[in-house]
């Protein structure tokens, strides 16, 4: 995904989850950030960040604060930008039949639902010996958490408490003994860093269903990101 308008600024301070004070060519502005997070590590006074500015005029904030610098590396912090790029990389793999975004399952929504054509001939030859079988359909559901908070090459989700994230988790676990198969994603929205964990400091109640999770066989898969002030792409997929 392709920002426009990118803007270079000084981070100077964050009144609230909404809001940053940033330096824009010496005027203090204020801005929204697009990551409710914590952030605390990034957004440190006097750090370089990129803004995008807004497409209506009238707007209170003119910009949105979309990444950070850090050790010389930039960082996408836009919470909106994961689930985008998935969209992307998904449509592109070719693999799926079926893309939808935002499915209803259970009591939650789920980022996306796929399906996939699974060949019925080697499927059945497998099994009986016949090549008479139609081909099948094998449904997916997978969430995605994008992950901005990296510690000594290795990143970590989430940097908050999330109740939504590990609802999440359980319903893909539930979800399995359907004969779905389930996958939670983590976009990693930095450069350098192929790994990410629970952070159990932050949400135990996260950590320990994201282990009962891969115990029961959900996937976890990185997505692993090229990262510009004005760019976000996902470059290759890896699963743990």
């Amino acid at each position: 995904m392709t920002y426009d308008n990118i803007v270079k600024a000084k981070f100077i301070s964050r009144p609230n989850r909404f809001i940053a004070v940033v330096n824009v060519d010496g005027e203090e502005i204020k801005v929204h950030v697009k990551n409710t997070g914590r952030c605390k590590e990034l957004l440190i006074p006097g750090c370089t960040v990129y803004l995008e500015k807004a497409d209506n005029p009238e707007r209170k904030t003119p910009y949105d604060l979309i990444a950070v610098e850090k050790d010389g590396k930039i960082i996408n912090i836009d919470s909106q930008a994961p689930n985008k790029v998935v969209k992307e990389w998904l449509e592109n793999s070719g693999k799926y039949s079926k893309i939808q975004p935002e499915y209803k399952y259970g009591n939650s929504r789920i980022d996306f639902y796929m399906e996939k054509e699974i060949s019925g001939k080697s499927c059945a030859e497998e099994i009986s010996g016949s090549a008479q079988a139609e081909d099948m359909i094998q449904p997916y559901l997978m969430e995605v958490k994008g992950c901005t908070l990296f510690k000594n090459g290795i990143g970590y989700f989430p940097d908050a408490p999330t109740e939504r994230g590990t609802k999440h988790l359980k319903e893909l676990t539930m979800a399995l003994k359907k004969g779905i198969k389930t996958r939670v994603a983590f976009v990693i929205q930095g450069e350098g860093i192929s790994e990410v964990r629970p952070n159990e400091e932050t949400d135990p109640e996260f950590a320990k269903a994201f282990y009962e999770a891969k115990n029961a066989g959900v996937e976890i898969v990185f997505y692993l990101c090229e990262v510009t002030p004005d760019t976000l792409k996902i470059v290759s997929e890896t699963t743990l």
